[in-house]
Formats: structure tokens, sequence, C-alpha cells
């Protein structure tokens, strides 16, 4: 079971990260809303990879991860684990504050005005806000790789074990 959500867990990092490393490349080649089409484009496949590879990994990554703590006694002692598991919860929250959301949105929106439904006026082309957030995201998730690779020995927690005399 430990190799399993291990491997899970990893196959979920590299899954979110390179997610976010593509959000980032096509924020940065987007066109402003003004160019309607080319946005619409952009914005479409953006959402694409936050509903399709973003969001799933994002959720492979989190359950497996708190399901090997769960299992495991030795990472419920190890300080790095529980630092691992407040970014990740960070990571999550982002992500779907931050990146999940706003892109979807705005890929919808972006497609109504193409469609004449609403005034492209009104689309919020907030591609430096979004790439801030994605940079800021992607750097947590680096340093819970280096947590999982490294294990400092930080914050060692006492054994709860109940047959240890007091």
């Amino acid at each position: 079971m430990r190799r399993l959500l291990k491997f899970l867990h990893t196959m979920g990092a590299v899954g979110l990260m390179g997610a976010m490393a593509c959000l980032v490349i096509l924020l940065s080649h987007t066109p402003p809303p003004a160019s309607l089409a080319g946005y619409a484009l952009m914005r479409g496949a953006m959402g694409s990879v936050a509903t399709w590879i973003f969001l799933p990994s994002l959720g492979l990554t989190l359950i497996s991860g708190l399901l090997a703590v769960a299992l495991h006694p030795g990472f419920r002692e190890a300080g790095w684990a529980w630092i691992k598991l407040a970014t990740g919860v960070l990571v999550f929250e982002g992500g779907f504050v931050g990146i999940q959301g706003p892109m979807q949105e705005e890929a919808r929106r972006s497609a109504a005005a193409l469609r004449g439904e609403i005034d492209p006026a009104t689309l919020t082309g907030a591609l430096a806000a979004e790439s801030n957030t994605l940079w800021v995201i992607l750097a947590v998730a680096v340093i819970n790789v280096v947590l999982g690779i490294w294990r400092p020995r930080i914050l060692r927690l006492p054994r709860s074990d109940v047959s240890r005399p007091a």
C-alpha cells in the first residue's frame, strides 16, 4: 500500500506541476482581450488544462498524501510531513480559488463574448495576476517536493503509544 500511495502521490505531483508550467506558458502567450478570437482560444485551452489535468492531479496528490499520513505511523510523527500537509492545503485552496475557478470562468466568459452574448469589454484580462498566483503556487509545490525527498528532521512529534510506560 505504501508504494502504491507513493506512486500515486508522485504521479499527481508530476501532473500538477506540469499543468501549472503549461498554464504559465499559455498565459505568457495569451493576447489581450481586444484580440477576442485569440484570447478566447487561449482561455479555452487554459480552462481545459485546469479542468482535465490540474484539478485531477491536485485531487490525486492531496488524497494520496492524506491517506499516506493516515496509514503510516512514521509519517504522523514526522514534522516534515505535517509541514507538507499544511503547504499542501495552501496549494489546494490556492489552486481552487486562484487557478481553477478564475480560468474556467474566464474561458466561459470569453467564449460567450466570442458568440456575441456578452460585451467583450467585460472580460478581465487579469493575466499578470493569474501568472503571479501560478508562480507562487508552483513555488509552494516545489517546496513540497523538496520536503518529500529531503525529509528534514524538524519538529519530531512524540509517539502516542499507549503501551509505553509513563
